[in-house]
């Protein structure tokens, strides 16, 4: 092709890391909350599905405000589907925390049409507060980053499922 050609149809998402090259389909996004009172830690699946990344932290204000601003993150990232954690007591027993998480992952059903899951959260933040000691990142001003770290814990549990179930490593 020499430098006045314009690429055909068939090779114009040739470099788009998004793209699912068994499909030629874009590879749906996923989007893992760590679900809290006062915060949310969200963390994003790569664009091909196999790691999760920490995105930010949200500072809940009220259920209306909080839903609008995840409504404008759904559309920026095109996401597909939500891992929301559920901690769940040792015991495997409901604690009131998970009833909270599953309200929200209710919520985000009904308002967005995601497909969600629940996952097994238990452990999550303290394997958080792990690597972050791991890192050297000192105790102090871990507010603003343990949710995500948890809710990147979360997401990559969840990913790491199902592609054992796919067959994958």
């Amino acid at each position: 092709m020499d430098s006045d050609s314009k690429p055909n149809g068939n090779f114009a998402d040739a470099g788009n890391p998004d793209r699912d090259e068994s499909t030629n389909a874009l590879v749906p996004r996923i989007l893992g909350f760590d679900v809290g009172d006062r915060r949310i830690g969200l963390a994003i699946s790569d664009p091909l599905g196999y790691t999760a990344q920490p995105l930010f932290t949200l500072h809940r204000t009220n259920r209306r405000a909080d839903l609008k601003w995840l409504a404008r993150v759904l559309r920026k990232h095109a996401v597909a589907e939500a891992v929301v954690g559920n901690p769940l007591y040792m015991s495997g027993d409901q604690s009131p925390q998970a009833a909270k998480a599953q309200v929200f992952a209710e919520e985000l059903r009904a308002e967005f049409g995601l497909t969600v899951h629940l996952w097994d959260e238990r452990l999550t933040t303290t394997q958080a507060h792990r690597h972050l000691d791991e890192a050297g990142h000192a105790a102090m001003g871990r507010k603003g980053i343990i949710d995500q770290v948890a809710a990147v814990l979360i997401l990559q549990s969840f990913l790491d499922a199902r592609a054992g179930r796919r067959g994958g490593s």
